[in-house]
């Protein structure tokens, strides 16, 4: 009996022991930070050179569509056929900001030769950088990246852009056009009647945000 009490006693006081020991709690993981909104960007006034003013369709990829289809229902409908194989590739939001001299520039096609000065600057974001590439891959908003092996006069693709291994530009007045993908992003510039050092410093301006 006394061994039996003796047992008894060392489980319970092996039990009280187990029980005031710390349990170890799980810290929650960190959440991920947020990406920059394509809105945040795109390019702003305050990166625009004189002469040239904001256009009423810039904002929102949807509100640029809009904008285009009270002028010209046919580019509108090419530009929403764009956006939509975009969202089936998996872009969640994209956004335009257009800056003319003339407001009838405003709703031209991009990348079209006038006298009118312009630069125009899309991006948009993506659930992962595995998607953002392959669109950028398929072209965006009508702009394919040309074969490595086949590079037309005026066009660099790759690390010697300046914008990573997944880029292509072309550079030949009147018409400067970048296109590349960096994160969850890909992104445009198409710029016309400007120097070169304009179209260089939007495409780093652009660069820089998407992180």
């Amino acid at each position: 009996m006394d061994r039996l009490i003796a047992i008894l006693g060392l489980s319970i006081l092996i039990a009280a022991c187990q029980s005031s020991a710390p349990v170890a709690v799980a810290s929650p993981s960190p959440s991920p930070s947020p990406h920059t909104a394509p809105t945040d960007a795109i390019l702003q006034s305050a990166e625009i050179p004189a002469g040239l003013n904001p256009c009423l369709g810039s904002g929102p990829i949807d509100v640029y569509i809009t904008t285009l289809a009270t002028v010209d229902p046919n580019l509108a409908a090419r530009v929403t056929n764009q956006w939509d194989q975009l969202r089936a590739g998996g872009a969640l939001s994209g956004a335009v900001s257009l800056f003319t001299s003339t407001p009838a520039a405003c709703t031209a096609e991009l990348a079209t030769t006038s006298t009118a000065k312009s630069i125009t600057a899309f991006v948009a974001a993506f659930t992962d950088p595995g998607q953002a590439d392959r669109a950028w891959g398929a072209g965006v908003l009508g702009f394919t990246p040309p074969a490595p092996a086949e590079l037309p006069a005026g066009v660099t693709r790759g690390t010697g852009t300046g914008l990573g291994i997944s880029s292509w530009t072309y550079d030949r007045s009147p018409v400067h056009l970048a296109s590349w993908h960096k994160s969850v992003f890909v992104a445009l510039v198409v710029v016309t009647n400007l120097d070169a050092t304009t179209f260089k410093t939007a495409t780093t301006a652009i660069d820089a945000r998407l992180d």
